[in-house]
């Protein structure tokens, strides 16, 4: 199956799904394009956002040139942009970012399918975690505190911490695969129920609704 090219994140998207980390109500998801088609791809999770910035598994793009999106630093800083926003990207910053994402990809492809995980991944991904992160602060006050834009390794950390949060605890057995047979998208299974089956309604989901109506259509004659 085509790897999906990222498109701008910028167009109204629908609304962040509830964190079962929390009750916070998280902005996570990306317009993505396939074969041409333009959809809208949830994971539930900022980390697995940042995952799909390229292929995964991590690696060289299998046969899509577009699989990979973070070709340079500006490209990362636009990423965060909607999510993060920190001063621009050094070329360090995006060889760190492509080493984390690597590693979140990794880590998560093996908690979908329940594998154990690479002990160099752990560290690395542990290694960005403990770096300064992004820090929370409430608007409204007289005097700045720290810097007035984050640097993007603050980002980055953040990001790491979330992985660090995604893959351990009650979220580690809701990363799950999408269903479809020709589909291996991953995500955070975000649903009450814990019964999310397709990596979007609007794409797979619609899909194996319209292979079921004709299923039954054929059935019928």
């Amino acid at each position: 199956m085509p790897l999906p090219s990222l498109e701008s994140p910028t167009t109204a998207a629908p609304d962040g799904a509830t964190d079962p980390r929390g009750d916070a109500q998280v902005r996570t998801g990306q317009w993505l394009v396939t074969e041409g088609t333009r959809w809208w791809f949830d994971t539930s999770s900022l980390a697995l956002d940042f995952a799909y910035t390229g292929p995964v598994p991590a690696g060289p793009p299998a046969g899509d040139a577009d699989a990979e999106t973070l070709h340079s630093p500006a490209d990362l800083t636009a990423w965060l942009a909607n999510r993060l926003p920190s001063v621009p990207a050094s070329d360090r910053d995006l060889q760190d970012a492509l080493m984390l994402r690597g590693s979140i990809s990794r880590l998560a492809l093996a908690a979908s399918a329940s594998r154990e995980a690479d002990a160099h991944d752990i560290d690395l991904l542990n290694l960005y975690a403990a770096t300064p992160d992004i820090p929370p602060r409430l608007a409204g006050g007289t005097v700045q505190a720290g810097r007035t834009e984050p640097r993007t390794g603050q980002a980055l950390s953040t990001i790491a911490r979330d992985a660090v949060a995604l893959l351990s605890g009650q979220t580690l057995g809701r990363i799950r695969a999408c269903d479809a047979d020709d589909c291996s998208l991953i995500y955070l299974d975000t649903s009450r129920a814990g019964n999310r089956r397709w990596c979007s309604m609007q794409r797979c989901g619609n899909r194996h609704k319209v292979r079921a109506h004709r299923a039954r259509a054929s059935a019928t004659r």
